[in-house]
């Protein structure tokens, strides 16, 4: 799992950082950012992780004010010193608000809602489960074309033509070989259903890349993968570091 803290007290945050770790070594903390500026720029130029932790009262704003600007829904355990605003944090996805000085307890049950919540882990597919791939594969079962709307027109998308498909601003746009982008209606857990997993793997929360896709594969810090696709994407695709080894199976098969 993939974290960032958001905190402007940087003492507090690197006793999250070392609670997280006593909790599960397995988590990667992939930066601590002390304000609203930094956080913006910080989520711009990199892939949204699993889950983050927010202050609310940071130097230069609110964690509101950040996730107004962001614009992506994002897992959020919220952290402060004051419980005036327990009522409007919930009305931004989140997981779980710990008031200042958090507990390990209060902090480990925090990450097992999470989980609970959102299946951080990926499971490797059983032998049934893979045979009941090949055999939805034979008969034709899995999704074959998308509708799509194109101002005052329809047209016909083949899945053939989808090189992959991401989540953006609340949207998933679909993006072809050609480098066509189309708003299509379906998010990314209903996309994983109907497209043929041996086609299709989804290396994040926000990308399903087709293998075809992938122009190449490179290791990254943290034991995860930095991916280079064609058509080229506009920020970095990161395999998320457990999904690595299911991913790396996938595209040996």
């Amino acid at each position: 799992m993939d974290v960032v803290i958001v905190e402007d007290e940087r003492l507090s945050a690197e006793r999250l950082r070392h609670l997280i770790h006593k909790i599960d070594e397995s988590i990667t903390v992939l930066d601590m950012l002390p304000s609203v500026e930094r956080a913006l720029e910080w989520f711009r130029d990199n892939t949204c992780p699993d889950l983050a932790f927010l202050d609310i009262q940071l130097s230069d704003g609110t964690a509101f004010d950040l996730l107004r600007s962001l614009h992506v829904s994002l897992p959020i355990v919220f952290t402060t010193a004051y419980d005036e605003y327990a009522i409007k944090a919930f009305n931004y996805n989140s997981i779980q608000y710990l008031l200042k000085p958090i507990e390990k307890e209060e902090l480990k049950g925090a990450l097992e809602k999470f989980r609970s919540m959102h299946g951080a882990a990926v499971d490797e597919p059983s032998l049934p489960d893979r045979l009941e791939t090949i055999q939805k594969t034979i008969r034709g079962e899995f999704k074959r074309r998308f509708l799509i709307k194109v101002g005052e027109q329809y047209q016909n998308v083949e899945v053939s033509q989808v090189a992959y498909v991401h989540y953006q601003d609340g949207h998933c746009l679909l993006t072809t070989r050609e480098g066509g982008e189309f708003l299509i209606d379906y998010s990314l857990d209903q996309l994983e259903d109907i497209l043929n997993p041996l086609d299709f793997f989804r290396v994040n929360r926000q990308f399903i890349v087709k293998a075809e896709a992938i122009r190449e594969i490179h290791t990254y810090f943290n034991s995860r993968l930095l991916l280079r696709l064609s058509p080229d994407t506009p920020s970095e695709i990161i395999v998320s570091r457990d999904r690595v080894n299911h991913f790396k199976r996938w595209m040996d098969s």
